[in-house]
């Protein structure tokens, strides 16, 4: 719990709102020192002193606005940028016409920009872009006319707010990546604690109650037997490494913030088809997977385990229960193979068409129909004495079809 408190916290965009609340009160102080300098040029002093009042006051009392991104919302972001531009609409009522002429300072000057700034800190080079035109306008408005300079200070305005929105949203990219990393990394941490304490004792404690069993024999070894089959499964499990990584990750006050996605929640993303073939595994079959997850749809990811477990059905009931079994999971690029083989006795040529004309469907239709419906394809190769061999493939792109049964069985 302590990673993950240390991964909601960190967020490298708090700095620039600390640095954009020191910028407007400095900004503020220069409008001022502007207006004081050239007061007696203006022809309606007291509207610039009421702006500077208002300007002065609002930027002081919304210093904890501009702290986070959390406090900095839509609503103050549009009253902050409608002060901004109000002071430059009004700037040639209050001040003397040939200076506005002249490319004289508008009423709040550099604050302006502070509030384009705080649109692209919260919102990105989309939002930036919206006020940096707004403000253009305004500015083209108060001057009259395109003249060089003011085309110039829009252009420079428009050029930073955008870049530094870019930036933000590709530093908050970079923290939802990182976040992940710290989280997958805490995950596989804790994973292998505990593999180490289970080793160390239920593992352990399953293998002797499995040899011990054997020994004995009777109940005993029945008892051991399913031991046995029990350490299989947890040291698949645990060896496997089938940690549910974070899924999604979104942004905060603080930086960036990840959620482990909930076991019980409805997804119609790909589901990691390992996670359906693991309960297979036992004392007699044994699993081979890839390291990383291999997707699959819903509907398909089912249905390739269903026919796994009737292959596997297939074996027990034909080879018998001391037959040995190994399920094989392949993620070729454009299909997922899955190769059940057992070394039991093979199953005689002719046999299987035989069986199906007797009636008995259990190859026919349980592996190689559902593969058949995925679009992929299912292929028995035996040799007598020798064991048997299915080898499923499906495409990873098919898609899912209507059949009330694919449907019952994914749920």
């Amino acid at each position: 719990m302590a990673q993950r408190d240390r991964v909601m916290r960190m967020s490298v965009e708090q700095p620039l709102w600390r640095a954009l609340a020191g910028y407007r009160v400095l900004a503020m102080i220069y409008a001022i020192g502007l207006f004081a300098a050239a007061h007696d040029g203006f022809t309606r002093p007291w509207l610039a002193i009421a702006y500077f009042a208002v300007l002065a006051v609002w930027t002081l009392a919304t210093l904890p606005q501009v702290a986070s991104a959390a406090a900095c919302t839509k609503p103050f972001l549009a009253v902050d940028l409608a002060v901004a531009l109000t002071g430059i609409l009004i700037t040639p009522l209050a001040d003397a016409v040939q200076r506005v002429h002249d490319g004289g300072p508008t009423l709040p000057s550099i604050w302006t920009a502070g509030s384009v700034l705080a649109f692209a800190i919260k919102g990105g080079w989309r939002w930036a872009a919206l006020a940096s035109t707004l403000v253009a306008v305004a500015n083209l408005i108060e001057r009259g006319t395109p003249a060089r300079d003011t085309v110039h200070n829009v252009v420079l305005v428009w050029v930073a707010s955008i870049a530094i929105g870019y930036v933000v949203e590709v530093a908050r990219a970079s923290e939802r990546t990182l976040a992940r990393a710290l989280e997958i990394e805490a995950a596989t941490r804790e994973r292998e604690r505990l593999a180490r304490d289970i080793h160390d004792s239920v593992l352990q404690v399953l293998a002797m109650v499995q040899r011990r069993g054997a020994v004995i024999g009777g109940e005993a070894a029945e008892l051991g037997r399913m031991a046995g089959e029990q350490e299989v499964a947890l040291r698949t499990l645990v060896s496997g490494g089938l940690v549910p990584v974070s899924r999604a990750s979104e942004d905060a006050a603080r930086g960036a913030v990840v959620r482990g996605a909930a076991e019980d929640e409805p997804d119609d993303g790909p589901v990691d088809l390992r996670s359906l073939l693991v309960p297979h595994a036992g004392s007699r079959v044994s699993l081979a997977e890839p390291g990383a997850p291999v997707p699959l749809a819903p509907q398909a990811a089912c249905e390739v385990a269903a026919a796994v477990g009737a292959a596997l059905d297939n074996v027990r009931r034909h080879a018998g229960e001391q037959a040995r079994a190994w399920i094989l999971v392949e993620d070729e690029p454009d299909e997922v193979v899955v190769t059940v083989r057992d070394d039991g006795p093979g199953i005689p040529e002719g046999r299987l068409a035989q069986a199906e004309g007797e009636g008995r469907l259990g190859v026919a239709q349980s592996i190689r129909g559902r593969l058949r419906d995925l679009g992929g394809s299912a292929d028995v190769i035996s040799v007598p004495g020798q064991g048997t061999e299915v080898e499923l493939r499906v495409p990873k792109h098919h898609q899912q079809t209507n059949d009330p049964r694919g449907k019952a069985e994914q749920r």
